[in-house]
């Protein structure tokens, strides 16, 4: 399990739904662990899910085939390298910080505004295809602007699962699911959707006793429990737990946001990097990996506590709505993202304007991977920013 994930991590580049792709070809067709149909419900929950869709793909394979080591197998493999190559960079800038403040940095915050205006293109085609969908998005970009922080994040959350709940129309699901036979015991379910839940009370309240290391973990624990969508959405969210708090400098995140577009493997291992640079202790190795288990820790517990019950909940009427308005929210979100501080940053004098239009038009109209793009905008910084 782990050595197929480590190459899955290796070679899994473009974002949560080409690792989708990547992990049918390999799990579905290639080894032939799960039928198409278990693999799209399998996607289908975890696409209810807050959290990164992809790693919760993984992580429910890991656990149909070999209980919770094969989730954590299949957890370190996808991760490990991307992690690894986030964490390396974090301690790279923060020991020579300044040093590195040059026209290639300025080239990755321009290419980090591309690539954040495609994610807002594309999960605006797929999440909101029509009038409503695309009154709930812009209604919360609204109020992740007016609000600002996380209580613009939350707000525009809640006002969508409300407006969905109220207004949207649910997909009719298929009449079953091979998921329903899975034996995970009903009690290891229960207590890990409890103990996801205690731990999203619980933390806040223990940070505020200002112990650095827990108040790290609630940041990004917060953060990935919270992420409707997964992949770029954790951008705002990542955004008003770390820059907003002084955690971690603007610059620093915008550079790490687009090094993290040239590695393969989760967004979330974005993660790793802000805990490598926060500017409160702990940061380094052990902020790293503080802050890459902190964010992951929900997916596992959710993964874990709702396939047992999602024949249940994928038949509830009201929580598909709910899911549509929270989807369409969120991208939403990513758009008051890309307006701040995406754009601002990224976008700050004709020559910076030049390499991000150009690497848009890279990215959209001739389809090349984010990862060369990023490259190629860092070495047009490095030459003539």
């Amino acid at each position: 399990m782990f050595a197929v994930f480590l190459r899955l991590g290796f070679t899994s580049f473009g974002g949560p739904i080409a690792h989708l792709g990547y992990f049918r070809e390999e799990l579905v067709h290639r080894r032939r662990w799960l039928s198409d149909h278990a693999y799209a419900d399998l996607v289908a929950l975890c696409q209810f899910l807050p959290g990164p869709a992809s790693s919760q793909v993984g992580m429910g394979v890991g656990l149909m085939r070999a209980g919770l080591p094969g989730l954590l197998a299949a957890f370190l493999g996808f991760t490990l390298p991307s992690a690894v190559a986030m964490v390396a960079f974090g301690l790279g800038f923060g020991m020579l910080g300044s040093d590195l403040a040059g026209g290639w940095l300025a080239g990755l915050k321009a290419a980090a505004a591309a690539v954040v205006a495609q994610a807002v293109l594309g999960m605006a085609a797929s999440l909101c295809p029509e009038r409503r969908t695309q009154t709930i998005a812009l209604a919360g970009a609204a109020i992740a602007i007016g609000l600002g922080g996380i209580a613009g994040q939350l707000g525009a959350i809640a006002f969508g699962a409300l407006a969905g709940a109220l207004f949207l129309q649910p997909q009719v699901p298929r009449e079953e699911t091979e998921l329903a036979l899975l034996a995970v015991p009903r009690g290891l379910a229960l207590g890990a959707l409890a103990l996801f839940f205690v731990l999203l009370a619980l933390l806040p309240l223990l940070a505020a006793g200002g112990d650095g290391a827990v108040r790290l973990v609630d940041a990004f624990y917060r953060a990935g429990a919270l992420v409707f969508g997964g992949g770029h959405v954790v951008l705002p969210l990542l955004d008003a737990e770390t820059v907003a708090t002084g955690l971690v400098s603007r610059e620093a995140f915008l550079a790490g946001y687009g090094a993290a577009q040239a590695v393969p493997g989760p967004l979330f291992t974005f993660a790793g990097f802000l805990g490598a640079v926060a500017e409160r202790p702990p940061s380094g190795i052990a902020g790293g990996l503080l802050a890459l288990g902190a964010i992951f820790l929900p997916s596992a517990l959710l993964v874990v506590g709702a396939l047992p019950f999602w024949a249940q909940l994928r038949g509830i009427v009201p929580a598909r709505r709910i899911l549509a308005g929270v989807n369409a929210a969120v991208v939403g979100l990513l758009g008051a993202a890309l307006w701040s501080p995406v754009l601002p940053e990224g976008v700050t004098s004709p020559a910076t304007a030049v390499v991000a239009l150009l690497a848009f038009l890279a990215l959209v109209v001739w389809r090349v991977p984010a990862f060369a793009v990023v490259a190629g905008a860092a070495l047009a910084g490095f030459v003539a920013l």
